[in-house]
């Protein structure tokens, strides 16, 4: 009985450690997120503010070998 309650406190310990593990990479991936939700939105207003240009086609620009 003393074995299997020391095998269950082990495993809670590397449990405990992998969550908080999990949790810090969460936090990190949210930071990211928010980082390129904030550019997506700068880049959003510099399309908005920029001069009304016409969309061009791709088939209207040169080949960059001519």
């Amino acid at each position: 009985m003393e074995d299997r309650l020391t095998e269950l406190e082990i495993k809670i310990g590397f449990t405990e450690d992998l969550v908080e593990a999990l949790n810090r990479t969460v936090f990190r991936q949210q930071q990211q997120i928010d980082a390129l939700v904030q550019e997506i939105k700068a880049l959003r207003q510099q399309v908005k503010a920029s001069p009304g240009e016409e969309p061009h086609s791709l088939r209207d620009e040169i080949p960059p070998h001519y």
